[in-house]
């Protein structure tokens, strides 16, 4: 699985998310379900950790862990 790196959108910025990961077989479009970690997100640190380890979904269906971030 190969991480995509993006900026937030404009909408999740205005949303207050600091960082968000989706799992997809397109570079072009984030997965269906798009996790997103905001500034009050609790233990926020650790959220952002497992999010960006992928490594569990590596013999799934998906080719790229889109990850958005400032």
């Amino acid at each position: 699985m190969r991480k995509i790196y993006r900026k937030l959108s404009e909408d999740q910025i205005a949303r207050g998310v600091i960082f968000s990961s989706s799992l997809s077989n397109s570079t072009v479009y984030d997965g269906e379900t798009v996790h997103e970690v905001r500034e009050d997100t609790l233990n926020k640190d650790k959220v952002i950790e497992r999010l960006k380890d992928d490594k569990f979904f590596n013999n799934g269906p998906w080719k790229y862990n889109i990850i958005r971030t400032k």
